[in-house]
């Protein structure tokens, strides 16, 4: 990374941390889905909007979600659908283990 670079993403770094309208990207992360779902207030929706404007790795991170989501609506067209016979049985009681565990997981179908 050359001088200038390094120096203006220093720059941007401190506008993320004393900046009143700012938010960090580890509070950005926490705003995605609720961007996604259209779920923010006004306000939150500009401070997102403006942390995605002046951020770049945010801006990659939202598209590779974007497109993460897309993918996964690509192959389960139809989340209500049973569970295919050749999953593995130990794999499904893996992953509903794992989602029983999360609290912010919705419940497992069965």
């Amino acid at each position: 990374m050359n001088f200038w670079a390094a120096m203006m993403r220093k720059a941007r770094g401190m506008m993320f941390r004393y900046g009143p309208w700012m938010i960090s990207c580890a509070e950005f992360e926490e705003f995605v889905l609720a961007h996604l779902d259209n779920e923010l207030t006004p306000s939150q929706k500009r401070v997102f909007e403006l942390h995605l404007a002046v951020c770049r790795e945010c801006r990659t991170c939202l598209a590779a979600y974007r497109q993460t989501v897309a993918v996964g609506r690509a192959a389960f067209p139809n989340p209500d659908a049973s569970v295919p016979d050749d999953v593995p049985e130990d794999l499904v009681k893996a992953v509903i283990a794992a989602r029983a565990a999360d609290p912010d997981s919705p419940n497992p179908r069965t």
